[in-house]
């Protein structure tokens, strides 16, 4: 296992780093920070503005304030973290590192990944195992709703891994899981964060046709940034996906992140795409946080008076619903979304 650094972030133990830097053991496209001997050529006069007595580096120093979670804890987070451990569940909120996980937690709300806990895609942001997935676990619809049965949610959000190496992309353990689902939680509004299943639209139905409350699919960026933060996707494929969820009759929603290199003209572009293109009525909008120094770099921290500004954008797009904040992720509030908006 990747050894920690010796000066670890705060309130981060070692065990924690250790097992996060395993997950990406080797920096995309090189580890720039690491020191291979004396330089041959100095470059510091060609850093950005090209002025070698005042070289211009980015640095995008510490947290803000506006950016501090609350540490997990208290007798729901702990309910919650033994059913799952007991039913050997995963969970988005731990292999993504989510800060609201103490939040959500706590409040009896979480994010359940099926389909294991590594994928076969190397997004530059994302947190989740990339490797050789293991083999398909066909029992687990099962246990995912006899687990749900025992923590007596109103509203569950169930998402996943990308398996591009299954024929249907995972397609039919996710309609086996919301069947299972509703048929032990017949009270539980199921909400499903899906991928593209590489656009295959027999796949997507099959999701849609298992009918659950919500369906999401995240843009995750801008179009101009795709290359960079989502190497294995397409812009317009995911456009397409949330497409098809509006013709199945479904309520739809996609999230994104801000402060990964876009442009504010940019993001209200995209809202413009997404409404064109499928309708959609949610929108999340979040802080990029850079999981591993191995993931895309940080390019700014976005104030909280620029995320209302992309709330107000949304709204007046035609989104019935935005959730746009520092710590806003996906699933974020996901159960009152569900009450404003899965019953029609």
């Amino acid at each position: 296992m990747t050894q920690p650094p010796a000066n670890l972030p705060p309130g981060a133990s070692a065990d924690a780093v250790a097992r996060t830097l395993a997950r990406h053991p080797r920096p995309l496209g090189g580890d720039t920070a690491r020191s291979v001997g004396p330089a041959a050529v100095s470059l510091t006069g060609m850093v950005l503005n090209n002025r070698p007595d005042e070289p211009h580096h980015r640095a995008i120093g510490r947290k803000p304030d506006w950016l501090r979670a609350r540490v997990p804890g208290g007798a729901g987070y702990e309910r919650l973290k033994t059913i799952i451990d007991e039913h050997r569940l995963h969970t988005v909120c731990q292999e993504a590192s989510c800060p609201n996980m103490g939040e959500c937690w706590g409040r009896g709300t979480a994010t359940i990944m099926i389909l294991g806990d590594t994928g076969t895609r190397s997004c530059g942001f994302c947190n989740v195992k990339t490797g050789r997935p293991a083999a398909l676990d066909t029992d687990e619809p099962r246990r995912v709703a006899e687990s749900l049965a025992l923590m007596g949610l109103t509203h569950v959000v169930i998402t996943s891994v990308n398996r591009d190496e299954l024929p249907d992309g995972g397609a039919e353990i996710w309609a086996e899981t919301i069947r299972r689902v509703h048929e032990a939680c017949p009270g539980m509004s199921v909400e499903c964060l899906v991928g593209d299943f590489l656009g295959d639209e027999r796949a997507i139905q099959a999701v849609c046709d298992a009918r659950p409350e919500i369906l999401s699919h995240n843009m995750e960026t801008v179009k101009r940034m795709h290359p960079a933060v989502r190497p294995q996707a397409k812009y317009e494929r995911s456009l397409a996906v949330l497409a098809q969820f509006k013709r199945s009759g479904l309520v739809t929603k996609t999230g994104i992140m801000a402060g990964i290199g876009e442009r504010d003209d940019e993001v209200l572009e995209l809202m413009d795409d997404v409404r064109a293109a499928s309708g959609a009525e949610i929108l999340t909008i979040g802080q990029y946080l850079q999981p591993t120094r191995n993931h895309l770099p940080i390019d700014r921290w976005v104030h909280p008076d620029q995320f209302a500004m992309y709330r107000r954008e949304a709204l007046a797009r035609g989104f019935t619903v935005c959730e746009s904040g520092p710590l806003v992720r996906s699933s974020y509030h996901a159960e009152e979304q569900a009450r404003r908006l899965a019953g029609g």
